[in-house]
């Protein structure tokens, strides 16, 4: 849901101003008592009628991004599991497994040149 625009709350603060109550300015512009009311608060209390900015806490393994990335260098063959015990986080697999993503890092189990293939495909002629 989009947050109401700086028009609508400026006429919302100037109806109110001019003599419309809570309710009866909530009414003429379509919007309930309860924002008009802390449109009314915010404005009281020194600070501008503009949309709060919405606040995100970055996530918990950011703070040891680093350790993650030179651990996956340094054992890039490592499961999730053995990942999380060499680094000693307190996280769940799925937490490394979005760190990892977020990281853009990848775990790679063999190199390249050295991948199993198929069963029965090598040796086949014919």
């Amino acid at each position: 849901m989009r947050a109401y625009s700086m028009d609508l709350r400026a006429r919302v603060l100037a109806a109110c101003d001019g003599g419309m109550t809570t309710a009866e300015a909530a009414e003429a512009f379509s919007v309930s008592t309860a924002w008009v009311r802390r449109l009314k608060q915010r404005r009281r209390g020194d600070r501008v009628p503009a949309p709060l900015t919405p606040r995100r806490r970055p996530p918990g393994w950011a703070a040891h991004a680093g350790r993650i990335r030179e651990q996956v260098r340094a054992t890039p063959d490592a499961t999730l599991a053995e990942l999380r015990a060499r680094l000693g986080l307190a996280c769940s697999l799925a937490t490394l497994w979005r760190a990892l993503r977020a990281l853009r890092l990848t775990l790679k189990k063999s190199p390249a040149g050295r991948r199993a293939g198929p069963p029965g495909r090598a040796g086949e002629a014919g």
